[in-house]
């Protein structure tokens, strides 16, 4: 989550938080500073955010909604497909429409984020998953070579 501008904020920590905190960062690949600024921006949406939660993925941390397998962007990907329709999402995923409601502002809130997720998701064909799932099977040609 770059930002254009930063300021300095200076915290203390109980000793095991901080402890916590460079385990953390180490994990990721992160200084202790870039953990931090982090979990507070993380912190702060959601507490902005309905049913907003953040989760480690293969693809890096995301947004996710709470009580759900669903990044934020996979919610917008289905709402693509219903051309924006959140009710008729809700009912696809059996969902309060509340829930992707909050999904969408989410994803209205923060464009740039969603659509560089929804972007590489895009990019990636049958081939490329098939390198990455070996028993993936693509049941489109399954179903054509059966006609």
């Amino acid at each position: 989550m770059p930002t254009p501008q930063s300021t300095v904020i200076s915290m203390r920590l109980p000793a095991d938080s901080g402890h916590r905190l460079k385990r953390m960062a180490r994990r990721h690949g992160w200084t202790p500073s870039d953990a931090s600024a982090r979990l507070v921006e993380e912190g702060l949406r959601r507490s902005e955010f309905a049913f907003l939660d953040f989760r480690d993925s293969p693809a890096g941390r995301q947004a996710c909604i709470q009580g759900s397998t669903l990044a934020i962007w996979e919610v917008a990907l289905l709402a693509r497909s219903y051309k924006g329709d959140a009710v008729a999402v809700a009912r696809h995923l059996e969902w309060p429409a509340s829930k992707v409601q909050a999904a969408l502002h989410y994803a209205e809130a923060f464009p740039d984020e969603i659509q560089e997720a929804l972007a590489e998701n895009d990019s990636i064909d049958f081939k490329a998953l098939k390198r990455m799932l070996p028993q993936a099977v693509d049941f489109t040609q399954a179903k054509a070579a059966k006609r």
